[in-house]
């Protein structure tokens, strides 16, 4: 064999080829294989192909990888609620569930990191699955997405390589739940159309603080068809009614050591308590007029379109009202399938998506046991169902009769002949000239449109908050520490520079590093306006609506000002949490009050806001205790809303808490909860 030096594709992805002497990549049977980034598709825009072998078997045994737990997604929370519509859209789509305002549907939600294993933790920066199997009257949709709007690669075909980049490394089993190693970011450094995921994993996105508090999507760009039979593409957006929210980073870190299962606790709570998460569902129609003018393919995974082109309209809402009876049985077992579709909603030809369809029915055979698992509870659909599939492995119907095939004539004999197709209900939409497409041609490349990879994480940059961008920057750089190898931390910081110079900068400033020459971007990136919607601190909701409060107590505490801190949180739509060093018969002017959390137990990370309610001789004694000192000296050190009795300034002192907007006496401290103090970041830690 010759060699041949690595080369870039039509799409601007990287190829490289056996140099002579080395191996040839084959398929598990010996067949050589010439590409390995693309699948093979009817067009280079087209859908891809079953015909696909190579695809098939890659994706195959990745799907086989782990038994039983998930291999990605492994750490989910669950709940059951129901879809309402608030805005019918029959003219852009004849799903049963959009047709009628006020109309119903049953549903169940599962939340999930991605990386880590079931037994890591929940508050890990990574992206978050956000999955909702919709139990229609039509039959059960499934929109399974995440909380990023993008996603890593353009091409299903490369999900195992990602998934085995981001995991623990092959010959050590480690790090767990973390992206901040050599072989993941290797991966980033050759394959820089995953940069724009990057930005949104790395910036406070990746961190949120509760599941309830975070925005859904889903991914790609599907088709909405209507009862006359036309297409327009969507994409789908899950908004939250708390607002969007998440920690600063080593609040994370903290809160991984409070409880690991902040985030699964929170979520239950809140439903147990009837704090009812709840989200507004948005459809963001794209006509085929904007999809040919955009300079980036709708079909392309790695790209979002900004809510300034294509506003989002809010169709309904999602509200989660009962948590799973038996977490095995529910939240382990719910199988989600992106091929779950229903009348009015269909694919597009999005090579990310394609792989997805084969690779999510394959998968739950690995983890569920048989190609029965749809008939387990959480999976069935609530509406009829009737083929002729039987048997199996854990089949719980008994099908009656001989009918189990088509065409028959049974019925000529009085016999039952099964269930029949109706020609009518569901069909695949027939145009597969979308974008130009040309389907006469079998094709594995990338198309052009798919080779712009520095402009959109250029927008994201550009349309965050200087205290944003530094957490971006901080973030990557923290990341880049943990590489091992510099050849790596060199050729990311070259892919940066074509995301932002001062980003690049940044970052080798912060590991040590001179700046490199800038990598040479296969399109040249252009200048995206800004979306003011992609930035949490510009569009943070000031409310204490699903937030928790601590309100730290001691021995002579003034009870009447404890209740009334209580009062006003709760009038707020807050839930209040007191912690003292002692959770029983705490002694207090007034009288005794039992506190809901002990101390040391109870660190200020899993709240939102403080109050500290002390005489001056209690805070003087909790100087001494470094559990009431770290209690405050975190809290102010994460940017929340410290409310104090005049007697707690000793306390204050020994935190090194200093006056600004966010430290005030229990007056005005409602409103100040409300908010984070990014403004005094400079005074806790250092930043990139």
């Amino acid at each position: 064999m010759a060699d041949r030096k690595p080369t870039t594709g039509n799409g601007g992805e990287l190829h490289q080829y056996a140099a002579k002497g080395t191996d040839t990549l084959t398929t598990n049977h010996g067949v050589p294989i010439s590409d390995n980034q693309n699948s093979l598709k009817a067009g280079s825009l087209g859908p891809t192909l079953l015909e696909d072998f190579v695809l098939r078997e890659k994706i195959f045994h990745f799907d086989h990888e782990r038994i039983p737990e998930r291999i990605v997604h492994a750490r989910g929370s669950a709940a059951h609620g129901y879809f309402e519509c608030t805005d019918p859209i029959p003219e852009l789509s004849k799903a049963s569930l959009f047709a009628e305002k006020g109309k119903k549907t049953e549903l169940f939600a599962r939340f999930s990191t991605v990386a880590g294993g079931a037994g890591s933790v929940d508050t890990p920066r990574d992206v978050r699955g956000f999955a909702v199997k919709f139990y229609t009257d039509e039959g059960n949709w499934d929109l399974v997405g995440n909380d990023i709007p993008v996603f890593f690669i353009q091409d299903a075909i490369k999900f195992p390589d990602l998934i085995h980049s981001v995991k623990m490394e092959a010959d050590r089993g480690y790090p767990q739940a973390a992206s901040a190693h050599d072989t993941f970011w290797d991966f980033v450094s050759l394959m820089p159309e995953s940069l724009h995921t990057v930005m949104w994993a790395m910036s406070d996105r990746g961190i949120p603080r509760s599941l309830r508090m975070m925005e859904g999507f889903g991914v790609h760009t599907f088709r909405l068809v209507n009862a006359e039979g036309k297409s327009t593409f969507v994409k789908f957006h899950w908004k939250p009614k708390l607002g969007v929210q998440s920690y600063v980073w080593d609040e994370s870190l903290a809160a991984q050591a409070a409880d690991n299962d902040m985030h699964r606790r929170d979520l239950f709570e809140a439903i147990m308590n009837g704090d009812y998460p709840e989200w507004d569902l948005g459809v963001q129609v794209i006509s085929d007029e904007l999809a040919e003018e955009l300079p980036y393919s709708v079909l392309d995974a790695t790209k979002l379109v900004p809510e300034e082109i294509a506003p989002v309209r809010i169709v309904g809402r999602m509200v989660l009202d009962r948590n799973p009876d038996n977490y095995f049985a529910e939240t382990e077992q719910s199988a989600f399938l992106p091929s779950n579709v229903v009348p009015g909603i269909d694919f597009t030809n999005d090579p990310l998506l394609q792989g997805r369809l084969f690779s999510y029915l394959d998968t739950q055979k690995s983890r569920l046991g048989t190609t029965n698992f749809h008939q387990i509870p959480i999976n069935a659909p609530r509406c009829p169902f009737h083929n002729m599939q039987r048997d199996g492995l854990m089949q719980t119907h008994v099908p009656k009769g001989r009918a189990n095939y088509e065409p028959n004539s049974l019925d000529e004999a009085g016999e039952d002949a099964g269930p029949r197709a109706t020609g009518t209900e569901y069909h695949t939409y027939e145009d597969n000239a979308e974008l130009g497409n040309d389907a006469s041609q079998k094709l594995r490349v990338r198309d052009e449109s798919f080779g712009d990879h520095y402009s959109q994480p250029r927008m994201f940059w550009n349309s965050q908050t200087d205290n944003e961008r530094a957490h971006i920057a901080t973030a990557i750089t923290f990341e880049l520490s943990k590489v091992e190898l510099p050849h790596i931390r060199e050729r990311v910081l070259t892919h940066l520079q074509l995301v932002s110079e001062e980003l690049a900068k940044r970052v080798a400033d912060g590991l040590g590093m001179k700046l490199p020459k800038a990598a040479k971007p296969f399109k040249k990136p252009v200048d995206l306006d800004p979306s003011p919607a992609l930035s949490i601190q510009k569009n943070w909701n000031a409310t204490l609506e699903g937030r928790k409060v601590g309100i730290l107590i001691a021995e002579g505490s003034d009870k009447a000002e404890v209740e009334k801190t209580v009062k006003a949180v709760k009038d707020a739509g807050g839930t209040p949490m007191i912690v003292a060093p002692q959770v029983a018969n705490v002694p207090l002017k007034g009288g005794k009050m039992d506190a809901d959390g002990q101390l040391a137990g109870t660190p200020s990370v899993i709240f939102d806001a403080i109050a500290v309610i002390l005489t001056e001789d209690s805070a003087k004694k909790l100087t001494m205790d470094s559990a009431a000192v770290t209690y405050v000296m975190q809290a102010f050190a994460h940017l929340k809303a410290i409310g104090h009795t005049e007697g707690a300034q000793p306390l204050l002192d020994a935190a090194n808490v200093e006056k600004d907007d966010g430290i005030t006496g229990l007056d005005g401290f409602i409103e100040a909860a409300k908010l984070r103090y990014w403004d005094r970041e400079p005074k806790v830690r250092t930043l990139a």
